[in-house]
């Protein structure tokens, strides 16, 4: 197999100008998680960024499965000896090496590649990432009606193959940002398909938090092997335990681990609607009937399809377990917190996130930033191992999630388009009323160090429900009905 390799800083400075690439051939982190598929083609900037940022600083290339680099205008771009692309045809819209590829010390200062610096480009990646995050939505939305609809009509039987092959590309997919379907708006006024979009969000943020897990526990105790190794002890000074060595989880285990993300709530397809959609508060009976859909029906469900993978049937099977000794409400109540898996308890942290934040049949949409400090505040100092969980989901979430709505110290309230910075865009005065058009103010990233304070957010200031602010919202903003 012929491979090249080509610098990423190389890359994002010709993808910015219109360029694409394709890799031929998947791009693993050092810690074996999946950062690009071998057949995706890259027109965002800010893919690329979220590469480098997991240490990736050279893309491999393999010209013999379509791999390569084209121009705006399509033109293929090889590459010379010194992994610098030219031209292949006449076209010049690809300036030449000296013009073109800036050094590393100019492309660290470019706007392109400062998350924070090029606010157009940032808009313009995350409209990108927008249109492919819901095609995706809607192919996984379409797999977990499939799956539940087998399931209905044969009593239990699915096809899992299926599943775990459709949940490998959305993993893949996933790992090119972190969780691209928080850019897709929220839907808050229909709850029709909730038990759909709940499976779909919760493989996404579940994924999300078990990747940002993984590596900065694998990064700790690899830090702790460095100093081990290096104390002088005869029988680890070999130089035979490269650094690094150390992953809490696999590539089979997190695929194994989003699998079980995704069908965490199969068990409720065998629940009767009229329960599952009731209105009014359920009944003892009723609510007995709810909590058997995890360690119950959902567990029969596996076994019908004499499924073993016992890290799938954990996740179905205790989603609703307690994650530290004494969680009141939690079920089955016959295993203590110290025997639920990590997995699992991303499982409950992603799960309660998504249906805190989503309507249902029995209450509206809470706002996504109470919902990350209240499930702060509930876990926080309650178990060691659980900080590193609760550490991963608040910053694979963030402060301010996207798609939620804070106040500016303005009194204005801003639509938070990225969590990073946040980006977020003003849509009224100070008054509360809805910016025209005409005068609204370009999206501001409030990391940065030239927002003035009367713009920067207000923690102190509660949040409107989500349907107050539904409408104060622009009409491009505001959440569209969502096909089945």
């Amino acid at each position: 197999m012929v491979q090249t390799k080509i610098s990423i800083d190389n890359l994002i400075a010709i993808v910015a100008q219109g360029g694409k690439v394709k890799t031929g051939i998947d791009v693993y982190n050092a810690k074996g998680v999946l950062l690009l598929e071998k057949d995706v083609l890259v027109t965002s900037v800010k893919v690329l960024e979220i590469i480098r940022e997991q240490g990736v600083r050279n893309l491999p290339l393999n010209p013999e499965n379509y791999g390569g680099i084209w121009d705006s205008d399509g033109n293929y771009l090889k590459i010379d000896e010194d992994g610098v692309t030219t031209q292949k045809s006449n076209s010049l819209n690809i300036q030449q090496k000296s013009s073109a590829v800036k050094s590393d010390r100019e492309l660290k200062k470019s706007k392109i590649l400062t998350p924070s610096g090029d606010i157009e480009k940032r808009l313009k990646a995350i409209e990108e990432i927008k249109v492919v995050a819901a095609e995706k939505y809607e192919l996984a939305k379409q797999c977990v009606k499939k799956t539940l609809d087998e399931i209905k009509k044969s009593r239990g039987e699915f096809d899992y193959g299926g599943v775990e092959n459709h949940v490998a590309e959305l993993v893949a997919f996933l790992n090119t940002a972190e969780n691209p379907f928080s850019y897709l708006t929220k839907e808050i006024l229909n709850y029709d398909n909730f038990l759909y979009s709940h499976a779909v969000n919760v493989c996404a943020i579940g994924t999300a938090i078990l990747n940002r897990f993984n590596i900065n526990f694998s990064n700790m105790v690899n830090k702790h092997l460095d100093l081990y190794v290096g104390s002088g002890d005869e029988m680890l000074t070999t130089n035979t335990m490269p650094s690094g060595s150390y992953s809490y989880y696999l590539k089979d285990d997190i695929l194994d681990i989003s699998t079980g993300f995704f069908l965490h709530d199969i068990g409720k397809t065998l629940i009767p609607d009229s329960v599952l959609n009731k209105k009014s508060k359920l009944t003892e009976m009723e609510f007995g009937m709810i909590k058997k859909h995890s360690y119950g029906l959902g567990v029969q469900i596996l076994e019908k399809n004499r499924l073993k993978n016992r890290i799938v049937k954990n996740i179905v099977g205790l989603h609703h377990a307690s994650l530290y000794e004494g969680e009141k409400q939690c079920y089955p109540d016959n295993i203590h917190s110290d025997e639920i898996q990590l997995s699992v308890k991303i499982c409950k942290l992603a799960d309660m996130y998504d249906a805190m934040t989503s309507r249902t049949c029995y209450r509206e949409a809470f706002n996504p930033i109470n919902v990350v400090t209240d499930i702060f505040r509930k876990y926080a100092k309650k178990d060691k191992m659980l900080q590193f969980v609760l550490h991963a989901f608040v910053k694979s979430i963030g402060i301010y999630p996207t798609g939620s709505v804070i106040y500016l110290k303005s009194g204005q309230l801003a639509y938070v388009l990225e969590s990073n910075g946040p980006l977020v865009l003003p849509f009224t005065d100070s008054t509360g009323k809805t910016l025209s058009a005409g005068s609204s103010p370009p999206p501001l990233d409030l990391a940065s160090d030239d927002i003035p304070d009367a713009l920067k957010a207000d923690s102190l200031r509660s949040i409107k429900t989500p349907l107050d602010v539904y409408e104060l919202l622009p009409t491009w903003l505001k959440p569209q009905a969502i096909s089945t």
